[in-house]
């Protein structure tokens, strides 16, 4: 067997703690142990439940910072594990485990890239900072945002910032995302009449009077995107309604339904053009909305023309610039003035069983996050 990488191991000690959101099982304070070696000031602000720490190396600006996360989504049945999920194994190449992807695999990666950096330049220019919290796969109410409270408070700013957020499809660095959709999602309730199917008249059937509202709502054209950004887009998650019986006309419909909306739109607008349509519909019904981030987009500049770069010079891909999938913590650092960019391993199998990664594609991920802080801060 050939030997591990610094960054495989790493990782394979963070995978073997069942960091399950909100729980952080450890995986900072081997973290923090290895980064206070470096010179690194910790600081843990741990808010509620959730374990958040800010490290900082330097007192000047530029500040460079990675961000992310110690927790991990649930395994979901083990026995449907090839490998118990928080007992990694390598096998054919491949680093097996929950969280190997998304995103203890970067974790690792950040730190051994650290190392070998402060190693050949002790006197680095600017500051290096991390920002890793236990609370980006759960309700990202005590995580990431509340540490960007904290530093905004004291006029704490980073100025670039890698998410190591598995972004890559089929090679690392064939995908930065350099932005983000927007999420907005609705919980809509429609109140009708309830009573005898036989009796139509005395009822107000909540489906009927829903039906042609959420139907408009769906073929509604609401952007047409932009040079960053695809059209938004409307999805429909669930629609309950129904007493169980096939002779009862239920009272109520509940519909619940999401907006991953571009930079042509507000969330504001999403509301109001929403309500517009319903209330044309002459429905009763009572609509409350969660905001789960505005979109953001970071446009050519230092730090995506260092990550391009370097990605061409240690595995020679023209990397493309993407704002497709889900959201991630980068919407809570962007609106401070950061340039943010999200750069990590592929990410075929995250949320999956059987979650694994290519052990090679980690120990490139560090050598480009290695390569990037020396473009920045040399």
């Amino acid at each position: 067997m050939h030997t591990q990488s610094a960054t495989t191991q790493l990782a394979l000690e963070l995978i073997s703690r069942r960091s399950v959101t909100p729980e952080d099982a450890g995986c900072q304070d081997l973290m923090i142990e290895r980064l206070e070696a470096l010179g690194f000031k910790v600081e843990k602000l741990p808010f509620e439940d959730v374990s958040n720490f800010w490290a900082r190396r330097g007192d000047n600006g530029p500040v460079f910072c990675f961000a992310g996360h110690t927790d991990v989504v649930p395994s979901g049945p083990e026995d449907r594990w090839q490998h118990p999920p928080f007992e990694p194994v390598i096998e054919d190449g491949n680093l097996h485990g929950r969280g190997a992807a998304d995103m203890k695999g970067s974790l690792a990666a950040f730190i051994t890239a650290l190392e070998r950096f402060i190693e050949h330049h002790p006197d680095h220019d600017g500051s290096i900072a991390l920002l890793i919290t236990s609370d980006e796969e759960g309700d990202f109410v005590n995580g990431t945002t509340r540490v960007v409270d904290v530093l905004e408070a004291r006029g704490e700013k980073i100025d670039w910032c890698i998410v190591g957020e598995p972004s890559s499809t089929e090679r690392v660095g064939d995908i930065i995302k350099n932005g983000r959709r927007g999420s907005i999602s609705g919980n809509l309730t429609v109140h009708g009449v309830q009573g005898h199917v036989a009796y139509p008249h005395l009822v107000k059937n909540p489906i009927h009077l829903a039906a042609p509202a959420l139907a408009e709502l769906a073929a509604e054209t609401w952007d047409e995107g932009n040079e960053f950004f695809p059209p938004t887009s409307f999805q429909i998650s669930n629609i309950n309604a129904g007493t169980g019986a096939t002779n009862v006309v239920p009272g109520d419909i509940n519909a619940l339904f999401n907006f991953r909306f571009s930079t042509e739109l507000t969330a504001e607008q999403i509301k109001s053009r929403t309500q517009q349509i319903l209330d044309k519909h002459e429905l009763d019904y009572a609509l409350t909305w969660t905001l789960s981030g505005n979109p953001f987009i970071t446009e050519e500049g230092p730090l995506v023309e260092a990550c391009q770069q370097s990605i061409k010079a240690i595995t020679n891909i023209d990397s493309e610039l993407s704002t497709s999938g889900g959201t991630s913590d980068g919407r809570f650092i962007a609106p401070t003035g950061a340039q943010v960019v999200e750069l990590g391993p592929c990410n075929a199998t995250i949320h999956k069983v059987n979650e694994q990664v290519r052990v090679k594609d980690l120990d490139t991920l560090s050598d480009l996050y290695e390569n990037i802080m020396a473009r920045l801060l040399v």
